[in-house]
């Protein structure tokens, strides 16, 4: 099916068109990526989560008197909170959407995975809609956890590295 084009009116054959042609006919119109902004909202927004983190794990050592070992636990756990509360309200998409990565890499990233597919699900049921749907995009990440520990372990196993467990 011809084809014309804004600038010269030349008629273009989309059927008979090479990947390499389209390429050329539509860079002039693709947007430019600001590529140093997006790392710098990436780098001042993971860090910020960071630093929340942060304080939230000496608040546990100063007020309940833990060891920095013992809060990381409840760290973590408020983190995954404040993201899922923040995701339940439409919050923590819009952080995302203008911080880029810089949301995704911590562990608020993956807890912000999972609620939005269990919300987006929700309305076909626990367990056809929230729980079959809800480990789409998180599955992969906890399966490469899984074998890349147990990879790790036999080979700790093997070098004789970790010690004795008896």
């Amino acid at each position: 099916m011809p084809a014309k084009t804004r600038k010269s009116g030349v008629k273009l054959r989309l059927d008979t068109m090479t990947p390499q042609d389209y390429e050329k006919l539509s860079k002039p119109y693709v947007p430019s990526r600001p590529v140093f902004k997006n790392c710098i909202r990436a780098f001042l927004s993971g860090g910020l989560i960071c630093v929340i983190g942060q304080g939230i794990q000496e608040a546990f050592m100063a007020i309940f008197d833990m060891t920095s070992r013992e809060a990381s636990s409840p760290t973590v756990a408020v983190l995954i909170l404040i993201s899922v509360i923040l995701t339940s309200f439409g919050v923590y998409d819009k952080l995302a959407q203008w911080s880029g990565a810089g949301t995704a890499v911590p562990v608020t990233g993956f807890a912000n995975s999972m609620c939005s597919a269990a919300l987006e699900h929700r309305a076909e049921g626990l367990v056809l809609g929230v729980g079959g749907n809800m480990f789409k995009l998180a599955g992969s990440v906890i399966v490469f956890g899984v074998v890349a520990a147990f990879v790790i372990g036999v080979v700790y196993a093997i070098m004789g590295w970790g010690g004795s467990h008896l």
